[in-house]
């Protein structure tokens, strides 16, 4: 466990914090998902819904999206490794898709859409019009991924959380987007658990 504090804080008073909140803390921590591999057997959500890694060493190599399963081929130890590989991909061609659609509804233009695997942030916009999106976006149902998508492309007008911009991702989106939000806070831990971080 890592424990960061501000600059300007004493390493004492920090220790003695946590120290006086060991019970939360080992509380917390103990709710926390386990970390899930990506491994031959376990299952993984793929759009919200669970799916099976279905290796076999006489599949082909190419990942395959069938019946609840994942199914590929290939030496057993780079499943994981080609998986990631596969689901980042994915997820780029997803996202930046839905992304030049809100656009068009929007009348709007993207400079960029890219991913990355963010610890806090499910996307970010820049003000030069770069939208950026965590990969994990694509194991989540597809109500909370097209209301992130939505979010990033109003703040291409709004670059503020603003009632003005609110009401921009709710037409743009076309439902109230808050239940998908509700979901990022009630389930994303979990996503950030699945697979190794690189």
């Amino acid at each position: 466990m890592l424990l960061t504090i501000p600059s300007r804080t004493s390493p004492r008073r920090a220790l003695a914090w946590a120290a006086e909140h060991q019970k939360w803390i080992e509380a917390t921590l103990a709710a926390m998902p386990a970390q899930a591999r990506i491994d031959p057997g376990e299952t993984i959500p793929l759009f919200g819904r669970p799916h099976r890694i279905d290796w076999q060493p006489e599949h082909s190599r190419r990942v395959v999206v069938a019946d609840g399963a994942i199914s590929l081929g290939g030496p057993a130890e780079s499943v994981e490794s080609r998986l990631l590989r596969w689901l980042k991909s994915e997820a780029l061609t997803l996202l930046e898709r839905e992304t030049r659609e809100f656009c068009v509804a929007g009348d709007l233009e993207v400079a960029r859409v890219s991913i990355g695997d963010p610890r806090s942030r499910w996307g970010s916009c820049s003000s030069s019009g770069n939208i950026r999106y965590s990969w994990r976006l694509i194991l989540a149902p597809d109500f909370v991924r097209r209301a992130t998508v939505a979010h990033e492309v109003a703040h291409l007008v709004h670059m503020d959380h603003s009632p003005r911009f609110h009401a921009l991702v709710e037409t743009l989106l076309g439902e109230d987007p808050k239940p998908a939000r509700l979901w990022l806070r009630r389930e994303g831990a979990a996503l950030h658990r699945i697979g190794a971080r690189t």
